[in-house]
């Protein structure tokens, strides 16, 4: 198994888009690219909404080691914790034991060779974070946020989270679905911080389907292709 670039999709602001928006690029880019998705949102995992996996995963042992099938959907890898739990029942776990699915969720996979494996990263900045960070070899990480100040209030402590372990902070996507102005306190401005690109409110974003060609998505993975 080999993996070439590692990139984690992230913000502390909960509800601005990264799943969708991961799952997007991570569609986009398998059309010339292998592409991986781990979803590392262990309390509210989606991705396997997003690309409409209801049956669990296989196990397999390797070397005496016990491994994670991902699931292949449209050249994509994808593995989530929403897969393994009950998805109506609340993961209730203290640091600890959400560190040790995390982990386990990112070291048992059983990924092919990857151009790409995107981390679908969840809200805060929290133990999931520091597992993640600590553990993986990020190459890059790109924020999405939607334009509000409660969006980019939160976004100045997910870049310095960021900062703090030097991960290259490769952009940030804008998730404009409201048709907003940019505020005035534009932190990514400050940071000097690249705008990879922009969704706008459409359909096929509100109602995802991997199989759709959404533009913005195209747009910006020919961007990441040339940058990474």
């Amino acid at each position: 198994m080999s993996i070439k670039k590692i990139i984690a999709i992230g913000s502390a602001k909960g509800g601005v888009g990264k799943s969708t928006i991961t799952a997007a690029l991570a569609s986009s880019l398998s059309k010339k690219y292998k592409v991986g998705v781990l979803d590392a949102d262990i309390y509210g995992p989606n991705q396997h909404i997003l690309f409409n996996i209801k049956s669990k995963p296989e196990f397999i042992t390797l070397n005496n080691k016990k491994l994670i099938k991902p699931f292949i959907k449209q050249n994509i890898e994808m593995i989530s914790m929403g897969l393994i739990l009950d998805s109506n029942k609340a993961a209730a776990w203290r640091g600890p034991m959400l560190s040790g699915a995390v982990k386990q969720l990112s070291n048992s996979t059983q990924w092919s060779n990857l151009d790409y494996l995107l981390i679908d990263m969840p809200p805060g900045t929290g133990d999931a974070y520091l597992t993640i960070f600590n553990d993986m070899n990020i190459d890059n990480f790109i924020i999405i946020t939607t334009l509000n100040n409660l969006a980019f209030a939160d976004v100045k402590k997910t870049i310095n989270l960021v900062e703090k372990f030097d991960i290259p902070i490769l952009g940030y996507i804008e998730n404009n679905i409201l048709g907003s102005d940019i505020i005035e306190d534009n932190i990514f401005q400050k940071k000097k911080i690249e705008k990879l690109g922009s969704f706008k409110f459409s359909k096929k974003m509100e109602q995802f389907n991997i199989d759709n060609i959404i533009k913005e998505a195209d747009e910006i993975s020919k961007l990441l292709s040339k940058k990474c």
